[in-house]
């Protein structure tokens, strides 16, 4: 009975060890309740840690460069110095921004599928609908003005924000004045930081053209503000007062928003005179003559009868008169998509430098206007 007893206990440790879910012991004996292994609760998934937006306080007027920095600023644009120093004393070190800004690990290949449906789905469709609906005259006249057609402003406004839900919690003057000054290890960290520099410099002159409290601007962990998320420098030069309200918006006003995307657009090579699909569905031959054509940046530099000539073909015919870029969308361990796209779909990659970006922006606009019921 002894044996017996040891083997049951035995077998019930051994059984609680291997957490084996089958509470029977070596001889096939039932094991009462009070033996029966208990099973363990499993692991709480662990997600990314909350995004802290407020920082601390690291009293950057005591930096050298923060001083010389402010020192030019006031000398260039006529601040004064004191009120520099007052601001500054207010601001804050975001620790946030700065891992934001690293760049992702290195893991899963790109998968432009997985991508697709993350950014065209059932919400920004639908609100996507809802803005286009309540902006119609503001798209229309967008259009007429600029020659950018309205789903591509549509298109861009929700890939940025879903149309004003997702514009930032970050103080902008915070999140620039710690990336222009404590930028993380990075190749290019001098030009990042001297980027950043300059973005903060705009963020002082467009407060003070606008009457602004500096400190009241809300944004990206990057600096960019309003619906389309641009950054300061760019609201400077390209924002425009669309709704005549005699400021600019880029917040709360959606015609604002429009006529500065468009404007911006234009500023960086959209043709109105283009006309067509700014993509055409490809296929690339077994040969791989048209590799060279991929990666060749961010233009449309070839032509049609080259493309051909490279074993590129389209299921319809795309205008000869204009240029095309191989546009690879890579699909993880599924087979990559070819695109050939035109100059207008390279003007939206000045607006974030990615394919997957400009095709969504595409793919965005075009299911917007499906869902309006056009064609």
């Amino acid at each position: 009975m002894k044996t017996l007893i040891t083997a049951l206990l035995l077998g019930a440790a051994t059984l609680s060890q291997a957490s084996q879910a089958a509470a029977v012991d070596p001889y096939g004996y039932k094991l009462p309740p009070s033996m029966q292994p208990k099973k363990k609760a499993p692991a709480a998934k662990k997600g990314p840690p909350p995004i802290d937006y407020v920082g601390e306080f690291v009293n950057f007027g005591e930096w050298k460069e923060v001083r010389a920095f402010l020192d030019d600023v006031a000398s260039r644009d006529g601040f004064d110095r004191a009120a520099l120093n007052t601001l500054m004393g207010q601001v804050r070190y975001v620790d946030s921004a700065v891992q934001l800004v690293k760049p992702a690990p290195p893991g899963k290949p790109k998968n432009w599928q997985a991508y697709s449906r993350l950014i065209v789905d059932p919400v920004r469709i639908d609100n996507g609908v809802k803005f286009w609906n309540e902006n119609r005259e503001a798209l229309e006249r967008a259009e007429a003005l600029y020659g950018v057609p309205a789903e591509i402003l549509v298109g861009i406004i929700g890939v940025e924000t879903v149309y004003g839900r997702n514009t930032g919690r970050f103080r902008v003057v915070d999140a620039l004045t710690t990336l222009a000054f404590s930028y993380p290890e990075a190749p290019q960290r001098s030009e990042r930081m001297a980027f950043f520099r300059g973005e903060l410099e705009a963020t002082l002159l467009f407060a003070r053209q606008n009457e602004l409290d500096p400190l009241s601007l809300r944004g990206s962990f990057a600096g960019a503000i309003g619906m389309p998320q641009f950054m300061p420098s760019s609201v400077m030069k390209y924002a425009v007062d669309f709704d005549g309200s005699g400021k600019v918006d880029l917040l709360n006003s959606g015609t604002d928003a429009i006529g500065s995307v468009a404007a911006f657009l234009v500023a960086h090579g959209w043709q109105r005179d283009l006309g067509g699909p700014l993509v055409y569905s490809a296929a690339v031959s077994p040969n791989r003559a048209w590799e060279s054509m991929t990666n060749q940046g961010l233009s449309a530099k070839y032509r049609p009868q080259e493309l051909a000539a490279a074993g590129v073909t389209t299921t319809v015919p795309v205008p000869e008169q204009q240029t095309y870029g191989l546009v690879d969308l890579q699909n993880g361990a599924e087979p990559t998509e070819y695109w050939l796209a035109n100059n207008n779909f390279f003007a939206i990659t000045q607006y974030n430098r990615s394919y997957f970006y400009a095709m969504s922006v595409v793919e965005l606009g075009r299911a917007v206007r499906l869902a309006r019921g056009g064609l």
